[in-house]
């Protein structure tokens, strides 16, 4: 039984050809190939759970590819990268990416990444909250659906998962390391810059002013708050 299906976007035949094997051993579907172009046909025919995107492709640079790709699919997106600057990850964030490897890059490492990309926060237990009402936003935890201000606004995965934990987790800090922990797994904790790219994202998307937010507060040198009345 299929793991999910990968889409390997890499202008390099040599990697394509390693983490097509790579991933078929661990029981991924896998289809690769080596322009922006031909993922975008790709895309519009069949359906992906990952999308391993090469920050370097000919044409059309790995950035833009994510943004166009982001714009119409719920894939979760690794960009793969030779920079590793804060600067860089931030870019490949901002872009709509889940996350951010550095090559070169070990198999059991990209394997890691894809879990911790492909990951869900569980739903509520019987009896919490499945439906979130605040005063100008609906947020339903089931159907992974929200609605601002009368319409519905498009979140990436990782930022309904961020989101979700958030406001089932209300009115108390929450640390970096626990948040990163519980929406991207165990492995991580250091990046910050993951949280501070992925919070400003929501807040631009559900705060009538990001810049004065009403309900994703900043808690100071420890992490985040949800603030529900």
């Amino acid at each position: 039984m299929s793991k999910g299906r990968i889409l390997v976007v890499d202008d390099d035949p040599q990697i394509r050809r390693v983490m097509r094997v790579a991933l078929v051993a661990q029981g991924f579907e896998v289809r690769d190939t080596r322009s922006a172009e031909q993922a975008f046909e790709l895309l519009e025919h069949e359906k992906f759970d990952l999308v391993l995107l090469d920050i370097n492709l000919p044409g059309m640079g790995g950035l833009e590819v994510c943004r166009n790709v982001r714009a119409t699919s719920d894939a979760a997106i690794i960009m793969l990268t030779v920079r590793d600057t804060e600067k860089d990850k931030v870019e490949a964030l901002d872009s709509g990416a889940d996350d951010f490897v550095t090559k070169p890059f070990s198999t059991p490492e990209l394997l890691a990444r894809i879990r911790a990309a492909l990951r869900r926060v569980p739903l509520p237990a019987e009896g919490g909250p499945h439906l979130i009402r605040l005063e100008e936003v609906d947020i339903d935890l089931v159907q992974r659906h929200i609605v601002v201000r009368g319409k519905t606004v498009r979140l990436t995965p990782k930022e309904f998962d961020l989101l979700h934990y958030l406001v089932t987790h209300p009115n108390a800090p929450l640390t970096h390391l626990r948040l990163l922990q519980a929406v991207w797994g165990p492995d991580y904790g250091n990046e910050v810059e993951y949280l501070r790219t992925f919070i400003n994202q929501l807040r631009k998307k559900i705060e009538k002013n990001p810049a004065k937010p009403k309900y994703i507060l900043t808690e100071p040198w420890v992490g985040y708050r949800f603030e529900l009345p």
